[in-house]
């Protein structure tokens, strides 16, 4: 039984540890998060004052919402790591509290028996009426025992009456937080409505402008699809020249046993026909699918992948072959996992583009203005590849791809969430 307590005394200690290791992990997320909201309404509060596009205006509304419903939903994980923590103490208290009660009977039970047996006949009487001296010695240890136990089970409900005061008071303490978590809670939640008003409003305003949005739609999709046509074209002159080496090696390592009809069907393969090295590190890379880190240090998804609708023109298609990331002037983009890079391509005077393979997967990071590795270079994780574009709006954004041969993959299921 007293196993029993020790393990659940431990489990729960080591959940009470845990939770608060985790609660201050939550504020540091709640605190970078309040920093990205106040920093997204600078950026709002400069828009307004130059009067720039409403188009920005919306696109930054969005950012501060979804930012909003980020810190909603860590001040709920805290309020539920809190409610743990009060379900864990109450326990504690209820235990305390049928302990104290069982003592006290047993002691009050003790104190009655020591009583009438004091009335019956004395210490002295009970110690001469010994038949022997081992006898006596005995009772006169007994007496000696049973006192002991009688101070020790008071101290005991002395130190129990301590702790479950202890537990009362952090009991409520939580309580007050919780309750102050709540209410923050309610705020957030008042605010985000307000935001959302906000974003209709930017919205209604946009709709006066489909007309232009429409044909800034059209166009920017035009670009698109030119960019993603080079792209395709660059992989396939990535595999072309993978397997031509693979064919090659082939024929280098078995020049009896290897037909014309083998180096053939390699070189015209519409896939990477891996060597054993890069079959391992395509298969590190699929193994780490959803553990990717992002390809910049901070930033917020601003354009999902595939076909989705405009966020004002729902009639309006747009689509997007990986995924754009918004984040703040002067970043870097940087590898996401370790491979090579294999093609570096300047899509516009100020917008370059880099390629590198892992294995038979390729990733791709568009509107770069500047760029630090070179074609063969060999690069880590988190490594830095380049400095990413700002736009004449004023928007750093990076465009991410990721593609399995000539076959495209949606990013956003790729990386750390």
């Amino acid at each position: 039984m007293q196993k029993k307590f020790i393990t659940v005394l431990f489990i729960l200690l080591t959940s009470w540890a845990w939770s608060q290791h985790t609660q201050e992990e939550l504020e540091q997320r709640k605190a970078k998060i309040q920093q990205e909201i106040q920093e997204k309404q600078k950026m709002l509060d400069e828009v307004k004052g130059k009067e720039k596009s409403v188009v920005k205006l919306l696109s930054l509304q969005k950012e501060k919402i979804g930012l909003k419903e980020k810190l909603i939903n860590t001040t709920s994980k805290q309020t539920k790591l809190l409610s743990n923590d009060m379900y864990i103490n109450q326990v504690q208290i209820n235990k305390l509290k049928k302990d104290l009660t069982i003592l006290k009977e047993d002691y009050a039970e003790m104190i009655v028996k020591s009583y009438k047996s004091r009335s019956q006949q004395s210490r002295v009487m009970f110690l001469l009426s010994s038949e022997s001296f081992l006898q006596a010695y005995k009772r006169l240890q007994y007496m000696k025992q049973y006192s002991s136990y009688r101070r020790m089970q008071g101290e005991e409900i002395k130190d129990k009456t301590q702790k479950l005061a202890d537990y009362n008071l952090k009991l409520s303490g939580q309580k007050t937080e919780k309750e102050k978590l709540l209410a923050e809670q309610e705020k957030q939640r008042a605010d985000l409505e307000k935001e959302k008003q906000e974003q209709e409003r930017i919205a209604n305003s946009l709709k006066k402008d489909k007309k232009q949005i429409a044909a800034e739609i059209k166009k920017k999709q035009q670009e698109t699809k030119k960019i993603d046509a080079q792209i395709q074209k660059i992989i396939r002159d990535a595999i072309a020249e993978a397997n031509r080496k693979a064919a090659a090696a082939k024929v280098k390592a078995n020049p009896k046993t290897t037909t014309v009809a083998e180096t053939k069907r390699i070189e015209e393969s519409t896939k990477i026909v891996l060597t054993p090295e890069g079959q391992l590190i395509s298969n590190n890379f699929k193994a780490n699918k959803g553990r990717l880190p992002w390809p910049v240090e901070k930033g917020v998804i601003t354009l999902g992948y595939g076909d989705q609708p405009h966020p004002v023109y729902k009639t309006l298609i747009i689509h997007n072959s990986g995924i754009e990331i918004t984040t703040e002037a002067g970043a870097n983009a940087r590898a996401v996992f370790g491979g090579e890079v294999t093609k570096v391509v300047l899509t516009s005077p100020l917008n370059k583009m880099v390629f590198i393979q892992h294995g038979d997967y390729f990733t791709i990071y568009q509107n770069l203005s500047s760029v630090s590795v070179n074609v063969g270079d060999k690069v880590s994780t988190k490594q830095s590849i380049g400095k990413i574009r700002t736009n004449s709006e004023g928007k750093t954004i990076l465009k991410f791809l990721i593609s399995q041969n000539t076959t495209s993959a949606n990013p956003t299921s790729w990386l750390n969430r």
